[in-house]
């Protein structure tokens, strides 16, 4: 478990949390949407363009060579960060959503037929629904949704009922981004696999609090992005099987993604390259890779411990406060807790948290159909980072014992 000298002390690592707003001290709770990234990341950042700067794997010159082994090294780590068998089972994208619009048009293209299924869960993000349903849409096929019970669960009997010989993928989240659910992927792996059907994992919410081992989980493919885990925006990743990713035609074309064009027949690259077209954010994969260094050096299973106290401690002050509801109360929760005051709607209590320097996130999260089987209009949603601390969750109580009387 971390101590709050280790808090005090990683908290350096970040210059925006000495950040005032209005004037007030900065209460960073919306790392469900992004996480702030520490001074090592920043400095990988600028130290890449100062020195590193070049076009990578086509280039005979020197710094060429030198970004393209720092890249190649990136991939590397992010395979040994996620326990994949071989680093060319790593693609990097732009994030979450393209890994997933990936896999939902390559995979579809190889392997679904008009008729086939594809399941995911009433939990998910729109950018795990919205791929699956172009390609239903597209080639024929068939979504089915998997519910979920009063405490925001899956029902996992209703999920092995919906399994069968027409189902192709099963996609879902690891960790809901509105409810904090860590979902049993392990266990809804294995019965896809009993019958042979594929699993896509949406680890974004996954990743920068639990460790996560593809190999063990048995995942056919595994998203994340990097932004979500301290690292930067427009860079994610795709890990999946090489198996299925040499199956699999490429989704766009261009450079590096090649191996020989002409104007009669062009062939593709090997792996990862097939599906990695055009100039790669080579800078932002080193920075992704330093992030994944600097949340091992802190230990995941460190991070996981204290955010769980500090989610518990939360939620027990949260429910101190008159009309109170708690959305989502599954025994197996990540660092997230969404609720609603009443009949106070969620974005009148963030405008006025925002004035006292509390950045919350507030609306549907990119999951309208989650919240629309809620019957709610959305909620105020809270999300913790190991940098955040029990004084910061104090003064958030504090400023909602104030703000609920006013609004009420």
């Amino acid at each position: 478990m971390l101590s709050n000298e280790d808090i005090l002390r990683l908290r350096t690592d970040f210059p925006i949390l000495e950040e005032k707003i209005y004037g007030k001290p900065l209460i960073y709770f919306d790392n469900g949407a992004t996480t702030q990234k520490p001074v090592q990341v920043l400095s990988k950042i600028e130290y890449a363009y100062k020195h590193l700067n070049a076009n990578i794997h086509r280039g005979v010159h020197y710094l060429s060579q030198k970004a393209t082994e720092a890249h190649e090294e990136a991939r590397s780590t992010v395979a040994d960060f996620l326990g994949a068998a071989q680093r060319e089972e790593v693609i990097f994208t732009r994030g979450t959503t393209e890994a997933i619009n990936l896999v939902a048009f390559s995979y579809g293209e190889a392997f679904c037929t008009e008729g086939d299924e594809i399941v995911v869960s009433v939990l998910e993000h729109h950018s795990n629904i919205v791929p699956w349903q172009m390609l239903c849409e597209r080639k024929g096929l068939v979504l089915r949704v998997i519910p979920m019970n009063e405490r925001g669960e899956l029902d996992l009997e209703a999920y092995a009922s919906l399994l069968n010989g027409r189902t192709r993928l099963v996609s879902v989240a690891h960790v809901s981004n509105v409810l904090g659910t860590v979902n049993p992927v392990g266990e809804m792996i294995r019965m896809a696999h009993d019958k042979g059907i594929k699993v896509l994992i949406d680890g974004a919410q996954a990743v920068p609090h639990i460790p996560v081992d593809v190999q063990q989980l048995d995942a056919d493919f595994y998203v994340f992005s990097a932004h979500k885990i301290y690292g930067p925006t427009g860079i994610g990743i795709l890990y999946g099987k090489q198996e299925l990713l040499n199956a699999m035609p490429p989704c766009q074309g261009g450079g590096e993604m090649i191996d020989k064009v002409s104007f009669e027949k062009t062939t593709y690259n090997v792996l990862p390259f097939k599906f990695e077209a055009g100039t790669p954010d080579y800078i932002g994969s080193t920075a992704l890779a330093e992030a994944l260094r600097y949340v091992s050096a802190i230990g995941l299973d460190a991070i996981a411990g204290y955010e769980q106290a500090l989610t518990e401690y939360a939620t027990e002050q949260l429910m101190q406060i008159d009309r109170m509801r708690i959305i989502g109360t599954a025994r197996e929760k990540s660092a997230v807790l969404s609720f609603l005051v009443g009949d106070i709607h969620p974005y009148d209590l963030g405008m006025l948290l925002d004035k006292m320097g509390i950045a919350v996130r507030t609306g549907h999260h990119c999951a309208q159909p989650l919240i629309d089987s809620l019957h709610i209009p959305g909620t105020v949603r809270a999300s913790f980072s190991f940098y955040n601390t029990r004084d910061e969750v104090d003064l958030f109580i504090k400023a909602l014992q104030r703000i609920v009387p006013m609004l009420s």
